[in-house]
């Protein structure tokens, strides 16, 4: 069984390196999209950089990285009758590898394209309660990151609540969701200070 979570761990891990903005940027514009913008290398920055037309791909790349991790993770741990607990073991170790990519230099995105597809892959009962909680924040105020700051609290109440009976599922998704409010620190003190910029993902333009 060690085996098997260390191989789990580590192809998920690496998986979580291949970035959806990093590589499309490349790709689109022979670029990085971490030198632009916020330096982030998540779908935001990349919508404002090099807009709409490519980010599908971002979102595909990103959230299939996920379901893969968390599907072939369980896969591996379901002979040990663990397969939540290796569905929760790859999307810790892809969500980590995505936010801290060591094959990127250690500079990757906020996790919640990785965070949603591995949600929605675990329960899609949680999955749909964190697109409700994301799209009612973002539409009311037009900010990505509050949306995702509520729906990484989302993400941990909701599978807190979905595999209460299981302590390390409840305690990867306060982890998780921790993770990624964490990682939000920067918007949210912006948020805080009237500062934070409001993006338009899906119309034309966006709003300073």
């Amino acid at each position: 069984m060690v085996y098997s979570i260390l191989i789990a761990t580590l192809a998920a891990y690496l998986l979580g390196n291949l970035n959806g903005s990093v590589c499309m940027s490349a790709i689109v514009a022979g670029d990085d999209v971490r030198s632009h913008g916020s330096g982030n290398a998540g779908l935001t920055n990349f919508i404002r950089n090099y807009g709409r037309k490519s980010a599908l791909f971002v979102v595909l790349i990103d959230g299939g990285k996920a379901v893969v991790a968390c599907l072939c993770a369980g896969l591996l741990l379901e002979p040990y009758g663990l397969y939540r607990e290796g569905m929760a073991l790859g999307a810790t170790a892809v969500i980590l590898g995505h936010d801290f990519p060591a094959l990127l230099g250690f500079r990757g995105g906020k996790g919640i394209l990785c965070g949603f597809a591995a949600a929605i892959t675990m329960d899609w009962r949680v999955g749909v309660a964190l697109v409700v909680v994301f799209a009612g924040a973002y539409f009311l105020t037009g900010y990505v990151s509050l949306g995702s700051v509520l729906g990484a609290a989302a993400f941990s109440v909701g599978f807190s609540i979905v595999f209460r009976d299981s302590p390390i599922l409840i305690a990867v998704s306060v982890f998780l969701g921790g993770l990624t409010i964490f990682m939000h620190r920067g918007n949210i003190l912006r948020l805080v200070k009237g500062e934070e910029r409001k993006t338009n993902l899906f119309g034309k333009g966006n709003n300073p």
